[in-house]
Parts: structure tokens; C-alpha cells; sequence
């Protein structure tokens, strides 16, 4: 079992065929989860209810950041001292929790970033890791400074500081990058640790990576002073 200071939150829009199974495998680690259900249309919401854990709203679907920010900023009320993001699609493992939170436990980084290419176990369809992911990697190192090995993977372990410090302003998927920014503005301590995805589905598309640039730039247009 988890330690009881560590949260994990799940955005979940639309999540009806994956969510009871992706809550059941992180119920054999811990109590304290937090499902943010993103107006979701079909039965999401209905399943999350008979299982026990904490449910929030969103009354219209704002995207993933936005979920994410809702339930972090919860979490970090009830007192969590390491916040875990983790997708409610069941492409996750709940074992890899241990992995992700090890080095905010060991003092050796205030945030975390979960990887699908450092032992590559994670069977990803070519044409996202070429056409999609790899591209994504470059452009986070030009806008952010930062370079990863994985731009776009939602499996992260946040300290409480971190989480506190992070303050997720893109609804959309470009919050991934915003997160990364905002690492880098913050000075804080980061690390990757490898992670398995096993694709059910096939997740993004290129035509998603457009609209994160798009966010992005938007973004930084609009908050200059």
C-alpha cells in the first residue's frame, strides 16, 4: 500500500468502458483517489459513484489541464504531500506508481515525469512515435528548454511543493508543456523514470499537435505584460 500522504488524481471525460478497472487496480494501492469526471456524456460518472472514491464535477468539459487542476488543487487541501496524474484510458500501470513517487520520496527530485522510450517496454505504434511523439519532444526542448526523452506522457508524481508551485492555466492538452515551462521558471528539481503504456487505444493525433502549438503561442502572446 501507498503511503497515506500520496494522492492520485484521474481527469476522466467519457471513460465508461476503462474507468471501473483503471479504479479497482489503484484501490489495491490506496484509498486516497481522486476522479475528476470532465462532463463526461455516458456512464462515467455512475460507475465512479458506486466505487468509493473522492468525485468531482466539471458541469461543462474544459479538457485535461483543467481536471488535472481540479483535482491537485484538492488533494493539496487535504493535506497530500506527493500528487500522482494518471489517465483514466487504462493504458497506465498502477505498479508504476512506486516507480514515479521513489524520487520525490529519496529527496532526489520535486517532480516527476514518466517515460514510454527509457526501457522501452511500451509498444508504440510507429507512426505516434515518429510522426507524433518524437517531433513533440523537439519542440518541448525549443519552447521550454527542457528536454526529455517522452514529451507527451501524462504519468507524472508531483511533491507538494511542486504542485504548489504549478499552476495549470491550459484546459487543453498543451498542459503538458505549460507543466514543463513552469519547471523550468520555477527552478524545480526533475527527473524521468520509465513507465510502460499499453495502448489500447491509439491516443493523440498529429493533428492534436497543431492545436497544442497553437495553445501554446496564444498563451504566451496573451500573457506578456
Amino acid at each position: 500500500m501507498l503511503n497515506k500522504n500520496v494522492w492520485i488524481i484521474v481527469p476522466a471525460h467519457n471513460e465508461q468502458e476503462n474507468i471501473f478497472g483503471v479504479i479497482k487496480s489503484l484501490q489495491e494501492l490506496t484509498s486516497n483517489i481522486v476522479v475528476v469526471n470532465d462532463a463526461s456524456t455516458d456512464r462515467t460518472c455512475d460507475i465512479v459513484k458506486v466505487l468509493g472514491v473522492y468525485l468531482l464535477d466539471h458541469l461543462v468539459n474544459r479538457g485535461q489541464g483543467a481536471a488535472l487542476q481540479t483535482g491537485t488543487d484538492f488533494a493539496l487541501s487535504k493535506g497530500s504531500k506527493i500528487i500522482v496524474h494518471f489517465d483514466a484510458d487504462g493504458q497506465m500501470l498502477a505498479k508504476d506508481i512506486y516507480r514515479i513517487i521513489t524520487p520525490i520520496i529519496d529527496l532526489e527530485a520535486e517532480i516527476v515525469f514518466g517515460s514510454r522510450f527509457m526501457e522501452k517496454r511500451s509498444k508504440i505504434p510507429w507512426t505516434k512515435r515518429y510522426f507524433i511523439l518524437k517531433p513533440a519532444i523537439i519542440f518541448n526542448w525549443f519552447f521550454t528548454g527542457i528536454k526529455l526523452s517522452d514529451a507527451h506522457n501524462g504519468f507524472r508524481a508531483l511533491s507538494a511543493k511542486a504542485a504548489q508551485k504549478i499552476k495549470i492555466t491550459q484546459d487543453g492538452m498543451a498542459h503538458a508543456t505549460e507543466i514543463l515551462d513552469q519547471v523550468r521558471a520555477s527552478d524545480l528539481k526533475y527527473t524521468e523514470v520509465p513507465v510502460e503504456i499499453v495502448y489500447n487505444q491509439y491516443g493523440q493525433r498529429f493533428s492534436s499537435g497543431f492545436k497544442i502549438i497553437r495553445d501554446l503561442i496564444f498563451a504566451r502572446i496573451f500573457n506578456k505584460k
